[in-house]
């Protein structure tokens, strides 16, 4: 059978009234429906201008897609940024939990009981974020990216988040947590802070082992060029102390960790997908932060102690990036990509559909 791998771009630069698409997000709902989520940023696309979130949906696993339309409207909760919209699909269930953030202060809560055709009213959950205060006194508060987890034996939802006390646009310093709901996102409680042994840790991905336990997998905004983890028994809370992957460089980006299937399944197989390079200097020509190119998809078989199979998606410019899996086993990789050789990567998001054959075609 012939392997799988095809390409196109779902958002685009100077479309739609906004001046581009940033921070990619995507899921497969209940039903079967793909769900491909982005800001959509007025102005100069900054993190702090105004941003509204938008949506399109596939019916056919990625192949073709709806319209682009607004799913939050930014004038809505004042003028600034939307941003950090993230789902957790429950299958038991049928629902597409999704939460959200509003100018790096506020945080919201809604769901999809439809397939994404619709969403509750966002619910603020904000006064979770301010059991926090005693321990860290944050001035930005962020979720994510790009999506949480529900863990298999409890139905727990799960998701990311980060703190910073700064109250700029700098965004640093900044410690990790998690977020979890008991009963099926009408509450939410923060868990554990990660141990603050590796400074300037944010945009965490997420991943339920084999026992139970959970994975987070976290961007190091340090200019050490790895990749940073810590484990929990429960996910929110008894963290490991934060170790560097050796095996995952890191550019200074955000990197998206996602299960493809369980040893009940037949093998146990996690995807970790980032801009593998730490050479150069980013387009801003920081010290800190490295090109950001070359996208790869990364296959660990042992539980994320050791990734099997690498393939490059995008040698070019690429940053941020989602993952999804459908019910046919093809995987969706979401992702941002420059055209240009400014070294930007906020031209596109793209969308890769791929198999496994073709991720494992050749190894490195």
């Amino acid at each position: 059978m012939a392997m799988l791998y095809d390409r196109q771009d779902l958002f685009s630069r100077n479309t739609g009234g906004y001046t581009m698409y940033r921070i990619p997000g995507i899921c497969v709902a209940p039903g079967g429906a793909v769900l491909a989520h982005a800001e959509a940023r007025f102005g100069r696309g900054g993190d702090w201008d105004k941003i509204d979130i938008v949506m399109r949906r596939s019916f056919d696993g990625g192949l073709t897609w709806d319209a682009p339309r607004k799913l939050l409207d930014h004038r809505d909760y004042g003028e600034g940024p939307l941003h950090n919209f993230n789902t957790i699909v429950d299958h038991e269930t049928g629902i597409v939990h999704a939460l959200f953030c509003f100018g790096y202060a506020r945080a919201f809560y809604m769901q999809s009981a439809d397939d994404g055709a619709s969403f509750s009213p966002p619910r603020e959950i904000t006064a979770g974020f301010e059991d926090f205060r005693d321990e860290y006194d944050w001035g930005v508060l962020a979720i994510g990216l790009p999506n949480g987890i529900r863990l298999r034996g409890s139905g727990r939802l799960i998701i990311p988040v980060w703190l910073s006390t700064s109250r700029s646009s700098a965004h640093r310093p900044n410690r990790c947590a998690t977020i979890y709901s008991d009963d099926a996102g009408a509450s939410w409680q923060r868990g554990e802070m990660v141990p603050d042994v590796v400074p300037n840790l944010n945009e965490t991905g997420i991943v339920e082992l084999e026992d139970g336990s959970v994975l987070l997998n976290m961007r190091n905004g340090i200019g050490v060029t790895r990749r940073v983890i810590s484990r929990s028994r429960d996910g929110i809370g008894d963290w490991s102390i934060p170790q560097l992957d050796p095996q995952l460089l890191e550019p200074t980006c955000q990197g998206t960790l996602f299960r493809y299937s369980w040893s009940s399944g037949g093998a146990s197989r996690i995807l970790f997908c980032n801009p593998d390079n730490i050479d150069g200097e980013d387009a801003k020509g920081s010290s800190i932060f490295r090109s950001r190119k070359n996208l790869t998809v990364k296959l660990s078989l042992d539980e994320c102690q050791s990734w099997a199979f690498a393939k490059v998606i995008e040698p070019g410019y690429a940053g941020y990036s989602a993952l999804a899996v459908c019910s046919d086993e093809t995987v969706l990789c979401l992702f941002e990509r420059g055209d240009g050789a400014s070294g930007d990567t906020d031209d596109h998001l793209t969308l890769v559909r791929f198999d496994l054959d073709w991720l494992m075609e050749s190894n490195g």
